[in-house]
């Protein structure tokens, strides 16, 4: 009778140790605040998709056991495509939802305040998606980093690859090639243009007009006139949706004519929107972003990113509900964010746990800083690596680049640097364009 009194107390002190190690298992979590643009103008933009490949990261990770024993809480919010709801939102998350930090973000308006208020509270700030320069630049902030190319690199991409095909396809000697700056007034177009008219300058360009305006106008005409006295040989534009789709729906309808337009992420980097609203005249159209990860030789990249890349695309035509999808149609928005959450959650992340003690600001801060990923070490086929504290670009991934696509019956081709071209640049626009010049 003793013995089964003392089998049954060791039973149960079993059966409770067990327990506790199950809930403590189960309670072992980060709780991550994730906010992008599900409503608003900037949703069908890029955010939504933006979005999604972070999310699809997300439940990847999880499904693989999470990270280093903790599970993945993800806490999703709507900045609506406003500032102000973003900035209430990232605080509302800390302060309320007591998260661990913040991933996210689409648009460089928000990106600039919220960055400054996620600091001010000391928390960690993971950046997959808004470029502008303005987020970081002299502002040495020590909790937000951005493994995403900026924008100044954007802008002198696009000048770099006029610069190189200027005489050879358009004939025309760079210091004679007339451009035109024209950008969302934004922290995101105004940090684009800065690069455009830096590379414009540095290439010798004739810079014929520089002009922003407001996202929210409802008329372009005015700027589409403009641009017919200035006679530009080339457009660079920076713009969301769908301000992108109302200016170039009024310069047909004005007969505004041009040898090449450069688009430059956000809104360009959605061709699906860009023939729905334009039909075959949104055809040779360029686009700087970062390669769409689907165009990249998974043979180029560490190994086992090449899987990794066709599970994002597999995850996305599933929930696309277009299961035999062609996955080099995928917009770029979507693969970009999944490899920037990705970095986060299988290099930093892993690190300050297992290195710095956990996972408080200070500890992602120093794993942050120790990210040392070489070229093809992502799914963008960059590397990731952020310069030492004190300098003008604080938390700005110094590895990262863009490419130039151009827009060909709907298929997403390469056309610059040349090391990675998967078409020979199409200069400038074949008389079936509309604009054509």
């Amino acid at each position: 009778m003793k013995f089964r009194t003392i089998a049954r107390g060791l039973a149960a002190g079993v059966a409770a140790l067990a327990f506790a190690v199950s809930a403590q298992a189960v309670d072992k979590t980060i709780k991550i605040g994730v906010i992008y643009d599900y409503t608003g103008p900037l949703a069908g933009g890029g955010s939504e998709l933006q979005a999604r490949g972070a999310k699809i990261m997300i439940d990847y990770i999880n499904a693989q056991g999470g990270v280093e024993g903790y599970k993945i809480e993800p806490i999703y919010a709507d900045a609506q495509s406003k500032p102000d709801v973003a900035i209430n939102e990232a605080v509302r998350l800390i302060e309320q939802e007591n998260v661990d930090m913040l991933l996210g973000f689409y648009s460089s308006a928000q990106c600039v305040p919220v960055a400054a208020r996620v600091e001010q509270l000391k928390k960690f700030m993971w950046i997959t998606t808004c470029i502008s320069p303005a987020v970081l630049r002299d502002r040495n902030l020590k909790y937000v980093f951005r493994p995403q190319v900026h924008g100044g690199m954007f802008g002198t991409s696009s000048t770099d690859f006029l610069a190189a095909y200027s005489k050879e396809k358009l004939g025309i000697e760079p210091s004679d090639l007339k451009v035109a700056i024209i950008h969302e007034d934004g922290p995101y177009g105004s940090g684009v243009a800065a690069g455009n008219e830096a590379g414009s300058e540095q290439h010798g360009f004739d810079i014929v007009l520089k002009e922003g305006y407001a996202t929210t106008a409802p008329d372009l005409s005015s700027l589409v006139t403009k641009l017919k006295r200035a006679r530009p040989d080339v457009i660079l534009h920076t713009g969301y949706n769908p301000d992108i789709s109302l200016f170039l729906r009024q310069a047909q309808e004005q007969g505004l004519r041009f040898r090449a337009l450069i688009g430059h992420g956000a809104g360009y980097g959605v061709p699906d929107k860009l023939y729905e609203a334009l039909g075959d005249a949104a055809n040779h159209i360029f686009n700087v972003d970062p390669v769409a990860i689907w165009l990249l030789d998974p043979a180029s990249l560490a190994p086992g990113l090449g899987d990794v890349t066709e599970m994002v695309g597999r995850e996305y035509a599933k929930a696309a509900g277009t299961p035999d999808m062609d996955l080099k149609r995928i917009s770029a928005h979507v693969g970009m964010a999944a490899s920037n959450a990705h970095v986060f959650f299988t290099d930093v992340l892993p690190r300050a746990i297992r290195d710095h003690g956990g996972i408080s600001a200070d500890a992602l801060r120093a794993a942050a800083l120790e990210t040392d990923i070489p070229v093809g070490g992502t799914l963008l086929g960059f590397g990731v690596k952020f310069p030492e504290p004190g300098s003008a670009m604080d938390g700005q991934n110094t590895e990262a680049f863009p490419v130039v696509v151009q827009y060909v019956d709907r298929d997403i081709k390469v056309a610059w640097p040349k090391a990675l071209q998967t078409i020979d640049p199409v200069l400038p626009l074949p008389d079936s364009s509309p604009y054509a010049k």
